[in-house]
């Protein structure tokens, strides 16, 4: 399946029935009065997580989504019957924005979370409302509300706890493919991933984080070079950042500092926020390095803006198992940090509110 990670759709509510203006007409009942019903409501239109979906592909080719309108009372009292409502299931990790507005509508994060994306027209009032003790005889009815209609943007971020950057070809899906069971195409030529990839590394039976394999970013993305900055958004939900680099590259006067430099400097372009995360550095391909311990030691002597620094060998699984403790120590580090801000941020709302 072709991963399609961001759409644009347009979403119609159903319009409320109209009510009516009715009155009793039986046999031997003189002056039955006003019996016309209210109409029925709209359908609405609802996004819901689906964790069984992982792409936006469904909406790339059905753009419209239409809720029926309720129906129009009756007489006898009857009120018309409300419209179902549309359910849109979509990825956990879907943004929804309101195209004309800027109001981003959802972030749906959990599997089953619902959100309402344009709502149903009410119902008019038939004229069993309008009686009175002075008004026996009422003619007044309302119509139904229209529903909302909206353009939204679906876009895709996927959830994962670390995300991997780098070159094309550094490395990174051969990586993924060592620490996890997800299985990237590698080959012994070179290339580069077309779409993102997941895998959950299984630290313990009790502990597993999940990390993203992005398509590789090359000099002059921001200026829509290869596949451009398309992809990054996937990494603005992670809360560490691995930064694969080539310390043994293929062709000769390629230099692995010069693309560290690069990558970091498409990073900046990108989003201030991505760039400052926690960032650490691997330097893959040890295997085919006669001294790795002085090559690293040149490289951070020229260039060492990384928190860490891990030499590895994605293919052999040289330091993989060390790389793999210390990402889910970091990561139960920040997650105990965030447990108590929020139970910081919740004594100061209960303080507030005495």
């Amino acid at each position: 399946m072709k991963f399609i990670d961001e759409s644009k759709i347009e979403v119609f509510a159903g319009n409320g029935g109209n009510g009516i203006a009715s009155f009793r007409r039986e046999k031997y009942i003189d002056k039955g009065g006003p019996d016309g019903g209210d109409g029925g409501r709209g359908g609405s239109v609802f996004a819901q997580a689906d964790r069984n979906i992982n792409t936006l592909v469904d909406f790339r080719f059905a753009r419209t989504h239409k809720a029926r309108n309720g129906e129009s009372g009756r007489g006898s009292d009857c009120y018309g019957k409300g419209a179902d409502d549309v359910i849109l299931h979509m990825p956990v990790g879907t943004v929804i924005t309101d195209i004309n507005s800027g109001e981003v509508i959802a972030d749906l994060m959990h599997d089953g979370e619902r959100a309402l994306l344009a709502e149903g027209g009410k119902g008019g009032l038939g004229n069993i409302h309008f009686k009175s003790s002075t008004n026996r005889a009422p003619r007044q009815c309302t119509p139904g509300t229209e529903g909302e209609t909206r353009e939204l943007q679906l876009e895709l971020k996927v959830l994962a706890d670390v995300g991997l950057l780098g070159m094309p070809n550094a490395g990174k899906s051969t990586f993924i493919r060592s620490v996890s069971a997800a299985r990237p195409k590698v080959a012994d030529y070179p290339f580069t991933t077309l779409h993102p990839n997941l895998g959950v590394v299984r630290v313990s039976h009790e502990k597993s984080f999940v990390i993203a394999d992005i398509p590789g970013l090359i000099e002059g993305a921001a200026e829509g070079a290869g596949l451009g900055h398309q992809f990054l958004r996937h990494l603005a939900r992670t809360s560490l950042l691995l930064h694969l680099v080539d310390i043994a590259p293929l062709y000769e006067g390629t230099s692995p500092v010069g693309e560290a430099e690069a990558i970091l400097n498409e990073l900046k372009k990108y989003d201030q926020a991505l760039y400052e995360k926690p960032r650490w550095l691997l330097l893959n391909k040890s295997d085919l390095l006669e001294d790795k311990d002085s090559t690293a030691a040149q490289f951070l002597k020229e260039f060492s803006d990384y928190d860490r620094v891990f030499v590895i060998s994605a293919i052999s699984g040289e330091g993989c198992k060390e790389l793999t403790f210390a990402i889910m120590e970091h990561l139960l580090e920040v997650k105990e940090r965030e447990q108590q801000a929020a139970a910081m941020s919740a004594q100061e709302t209960d303080a507030s509110t005495l």
